[in-house]
């Protein structure tokens, strides 16, 4: 009869066995269970030999059909840990960034802790800016965590290049039960493995040299100091399969895998191994991650069975896409966290838009703060599907945001970067809170403002007036309208009215369009674009009089390209009319294209 790895157990015929029956961590772990089922009456009929795990510990061809299920109820919230692993290999991708909320929520809905784990084994990509600058995005996206690097916990080190000797410790275990060998094979006989099996059209495999070595050739090896791997031994029949909290159920077949490498020749572990070992021994109760490492769970539970440990649930994540639903990559633009915050966006606009890269609340409603998406989050309601990243939709959400926060704020905000990239000369007051107010609707980024700003300050009336779009407002009269503005200027009752406010200038266009007998668009068209210098903008008689007040105030830095509204009149004075008349050849389009 077959017996359990190691252990001389037999086994029954029939039974399904749990983990927890084999071996109990001496940590907190979790209510599920990882299945053994040992197809024993096909085997007995089929008169296969050697079937399972012999008593001594030396592991033979196998040929079970391995399950990952969950027994019971799901874990209560009191057990629940998430964790978030980056790798400091470089900056936070959006995708990691989302993984890393959707773990946050999880944990926070459930009352449970969020951990963060810093996977660094690759030391020749792995740096300490990286690690910081992740650390610095998450924590500026407003995911705090419960353990991890700068917060300490029972379960550190928080970082893998401090976990060797508990990784050492285990890679010892399995070789001891027998779950792992020695292989020696050279780099050569496994490029001449790959080669064959491809000739053959068969799946890359270690064909498993060294699976059946006796402890002579073992030793014989080691005494001569040849470099090795520690392979782990893989049933070479039968299917894992897991039930994925997103993806439903998911399954392999063992025959494609192979046995695989835990540890390398220059002693360093694997990030299959690795993996495992940590989540396991920081009592992970569930693994939300990106969908690519799907296949890793394959390797990764045959791992969980050997030690002993209880799975964890998994979650698979959809992989976040580019509009042309390729994956998502810096062909494509910003990518990192830290390039969308440099760029002017609110953590408050980035949360809110990751979180709805698949998922919803099953409403209409688009907005949600951290607090809210806390309270809604079910991973459920996680979509399988590829979710595409929208830019425009992200600025439009951000704008959502900007517009929610106190006004104060967004004012104190755009004043002191209006006054740091040189455009003013104040970071409060009368101009820039005038200013915010007229021109908000167009701001969806903090950097918009300077846009906007610059643009409102701008006189660009030639590059107006020669345009396709100015000749219609030309030919209604635009030079007689200009004649008359001018003789309001001198006169005085142009800057009289200016002085008085929204009151004065509303009075004073009503007895000038009145005067002119126009009124409508055929009279602020042309008045916007003699005092303006544009044929588009926000309401017109705020635009005049927020020109009016900054040129009086001083508050517009030197370096910027703004006339007053006595330099635009001189300005006026100077136009020759008759080079805009109806049959002149210098009208372009707004593109400058004659």
């Amino acid at each position: 009869m077959a017996s359990l790895a190691g252990t001389g157990t037999p086994l029954l015929r029939a039974r399904v066995i749990p983990l927890q029956e084999i071996a109990v961590l001496p940590i907190p772990m979790l209510r599920s269970s990882f299945y053994l089922l040992y197809n024993y009456n096909k085997d007995i009929s089929s008169g296969k030999k050697n079937c399972g795990y012999p008593g001594n510990g030396r592991l033979t061809r196998r040929c079970l059909s391995i399950s990952a299920a969950h027994a019971g109820s799901p874990p209560g919230d009191s057990q629940v840990r998430v964790r978030f692993a980056p790798s400091p290999t470089g900056n936070l991708h959006v995708g990691g960034a989302r993984t890393a909320l959707f773990n946050y929520l999880f944990a926070r809905s459930k009352g449970g802790k969020f951990i963060i784990r810093i996977e660094d084994t690759d030391l020749d990509r792995s740096t300490k800016e990286s690690e910081e600058a992740v650390l610095r995005d998450l924590s500026w996206l407003g995911l705090g965590w419960d353990e991890g690097p700068g917060v300490g916990g029972n379960y550190g080190p928080y970082r893998q290049s401090e976990r060797n000797s508990l990784y050492k410790h285990y890679a010892e275990k399995l070789l001891q039960s027998g779950h792992v060998y020695r292989c020696f094979c050279s780099n050569e006989e496994l490029e001449k493995m790959k080669e064959i099996a491809k000739l053959k059209q068969l799946p890359p495999v270690y064909t498993g040299k060294w699976a059946n070595a006796t402890d002579e050739e073992v030793q014989e090896e080691l005494s001569k100091g040849t470099p090795y791997t520690c392979r782990f031994r893989v049933p070479k029949e039968g299917k894992l399969k897991i039930n994925d909290l997103i993806r439903g159920e998911v399954s392999w077949n063992l025959d494609t895998l192979g046995d695989f490498v835990i540890m390398r020749s220059n002693g360093q572990p694997v990030y299959n191994f690795c993996v495992t070992v940590d989540d396991a021994s920081m009592a992970i109760s569930h693994v939300i991650r990106a969908e690519e490492h799907l296949p890793n769970t394959l390797r990764q539970a045959l791992i969980y069975k050997a030690l002993g440990f209880s799975m964890p649930y998994f979650a698979h994540v959809s992989l976040i896409l580019a509009p042309d639903r390729s994956k998502l990559s810096k062909r494509h633009g910003a990518t990192s966290v830290g390039q969308f915050r440099e760029m002017g966006y609110l953590p408050q606009a980035m949360v809110n838009y990751l979180a709805l890269l698949g998922w919803g609340d099953g409403s209409e409603n688009e907005f949600f703060t951290l607090e809210q998406l806390v309270q809604k989050f079910t991973i459920e309601r996680v979509n399988k599907s590829g979710a595409i990243f929208d830019v425009t939709k992200l600025r439009w959400m951000n704008g959502l945001h900007l517009r929610s926060l106190p006004t104060g704020e967004v004012i104190k905000l755009i004043g002191e970067r209006w006054k740091s990239n040189g455009i003013l000369t104040e970071s409060e007051g009368l101009i820039v809170e005038e200013a915010f107010h007229l021109l908000k609707d167009g701001i969806d980024l903090i950097t918009d403002s300077d846009k906007v700003l610059s643009s409102l300050l701008s006189y660009p009336l030639y590059a107006t007036l020669t345009s396709a779009e100015c000749k219609s407002v030309i030919d209604d009269g635009l030079p007689d309208v200009a004649a008359s503005l001018l003789a309001a200027f001198d006169g005085g009752e142009l800057l009289g009215a200016l002085e008085e406010g929204q009151s004065g200038w509303q009075k004073w266009v009503k007895s000038f369009g009145k005067s002119l007998k126009r009124k409508g668009k055929s009279l602020f068209m042309p008045l916007r674009v003699l005092l303006t210098g544009k044929l588009h903008g926000p309401e017109m008689g705020s635009t005049v009089l927020l020109l009016y007040k900054a040129g009086k105030s001083g508050a517009v830095a030197s370096q910027v390209e703004f006339l007053t509204l006595d330099q635009r009149f001189n300005l006026l004075r100077e136009i020759e009319w008759t080079s805009f008349q109806r049959d002149q050849p210098v009208l372009q389009s707004a593109t400058g294209v004659p």
